[in-house]
This record gives structure tokens, C-alpha cells and sequence, in this order.
């Protein structure tokens, strides 16, 4: 698949692929967000705090979207464009008779509540149905995390299932509710 590399304006944000001169600014939505991202994120490791990190994260980024492995923006504003304000990740992309993938995100805690990341998953939905092609998007959440329950199904995920002992969040095993939202419209995508 030969895409360009994806530049999606929504309301009031702008969804892109970093480069390395956004570097501290990642680092700084990162450290800055560190204590309220805790207890939705795999352990932090110290690395993951540094500029070589994310020099080789950048690559790693670049690679994996031009071999359609997944695709890593991150969420600015579009009256501040330097400023990042969250993360929306695709990963796990599985062709062949599935096409599907899996959703994670992030937000900065002060800006939670202003429609940021409703504006960003429909903005970005829309490109992976429509460019990357893709038939199935899937998002898990942990069940005491209302907030992300609520904006999944507000934008059309349905709850699939119920997972123990998931994933490994913040050193300890979570459960999670498994949903997922179908691209009805695939088949007219294809031509």
C-alpha cells in the first residue's frame, strides 16, 4: 500500500505523523501528562523519556506506516500547531480476509471534556476506512474508565465482549471490554 503520509484536519485539531522537530514536544506532553496517564499505560520505562527514544520511536513509526503495520499521529491544535494535546494509535493491522486493526488514544488531562478526542477518532476513522481500507476498528478499555466507554459508544463502537486479565497496565494485569466498530460501507471503498 503506498499512502501519503497522512495529514487529517478536524474540528479545531490537526491529527499528524511526528518528525524529529516535534521531539519536545512529545516529551513535554509526556512528562507534563506522566502522573494522569499512569494508570492507563504499560509500565514507563525511563527511555521512553528521552529525546534518543523518540528519534528511533519517529523511525520506527515511519517504517511500520509505510510496510502497513500501523499508523502512530499525534493530536495538535490547530490555533497552537506546535502544541500536542494527545496521541491516536493504530497498530496490529491484519489484512487478508480480516482487515482489521486496533485503536488506542490519549489525552492530555487538561484537555479533557472540550470534544478534542470525539473530533479526533471521527477524523481519523474516517481515513483508516476510507484510505487505509480498512473493514474493522477495534478499542478495548478498562471498566472503571467511564470516560472511554462513553466516547466509544458515542461514536458507534459496540461492546463484543469481556477480557480478564487483558492487558498489563501500570505493572498489573486489567480487565477489559472489547469493542469494535465495522466500516459498512467497505465494498464502496475498494474501487
Amino acid at each position: 500500500m503506498n499512502l501519503q503520509t497522512p495529514w487529517i484536519i478536524c474540528d479545531r485539531i490537526i491529527l499528524r505523523m511526528a518528525n524529529s522537530e516535534d521531539i519536545p514536544q512529545i516529551l513535554n506532553y509526556f512528562i507534563q501528562n506522566k502522573t494522569y496517564l499512569t494508570p492507563y499505560y504499560p509500565a514507563w520505562y525511563d527511555e521512553f523519556f528521552t529525546e534518543e527514544y523518540w528519534k528511533l520511536q519517529i523511525d520506527v513509526n515511519y517504517q511500520e506506516f509505510n510496510s502497513d503495520r500501523s499508523l502512530r499521529l499525534f493530536i495538535f491544535l490547530q490555533d497552537n500547531p506546535n502544541q500536542i494535546i494527545g496521541t491516536l494509535n493504530f497498530n496490529n493491522f491484519v489484512r487478508g480476509v480480516a482487515q482489521y486493526c486496533n485503536v488506542g488514544y490519549s489525552l492530555a488531562e487538561n484537555e479533557q471534556g472540550k470534544g478534542y478526542m470525539t473530533a479526533a477518532l471521527q477524523g481519523a476513522i474516517q481515513y483508516m476506512f476510507q484510505e487505509v481500507k480498512m473493514h474493522r476498528i477495534s478499542a478495548n478499555y478498562m471498566p472503571h474508565n467511564r470516560r472511554s466507554g462513553n466516547l466509544l459508544k458515542r461514536l458507534g463502537f459496540v461492546v463484543e465482549g469481556y477480557a480478564r486479565d487483558y492487558l498489563m497496565i501500570n505493572g498489573k494485569w486489567e480487565d477489559h471490554i472489547l469493542t469494535s466498530l465495522v466500516n459498512s460501507q467497505w465494498l464502496q471503498f475498494q474501487g
